[in-house]
């Protein structure tokens, strides 16, 4: 629903079937303008994909959102995540919270 909703919206979507997949997406070196992760998945939670990614030279200042219904939000933070959303009540302001800060990316990127 949240890939059909982004896609809808204009945004190229990329997902990964589990963590681990998505792991080695990220650790490839693709650029993204954006990771929004599940925190329950197969392999590596969000939490730990989060850790990870921040731990990469190209993921330190990407934007990170964590869709989750059991993760608080200083757990979200503390991983390094920009943004938690609580699902099902948050998927709605997937889109919003995506474009905010995106446009807040590259304003920073355009400041260095």
């Amino acid at each position: 629903m949240v890939r059909e909703t982004l896609a809808l919206e204009g945004w190229e979507v990329e997902t990964c079937a589990d963590g681990s997949a998505a792991m080695k997406r990220i650790a490839s070196g693709a650029r993204f303008d954006l990771l929004l992760l599940d925190y329950d998945l197969p392999g590596l939670n969000g939490v730990q994909l989060v850790q990870r990614a921040r731990k990469l030279a190209h993921c330190r200042r990407i934007p990170i959102i964590i869709l989750s219904a059991a993760l608080d939000e200083t757990a979200a933070r503390m991983a390094g995540a920009d943004a938690l959303l609580r699902k099902p009540e948050d998927i709605s302001a997937v889109a919003e919270a995506i474009s905010r800060l995106v446009k807040v990316a590259k304003y920073q990127d355009s400041e260095t």
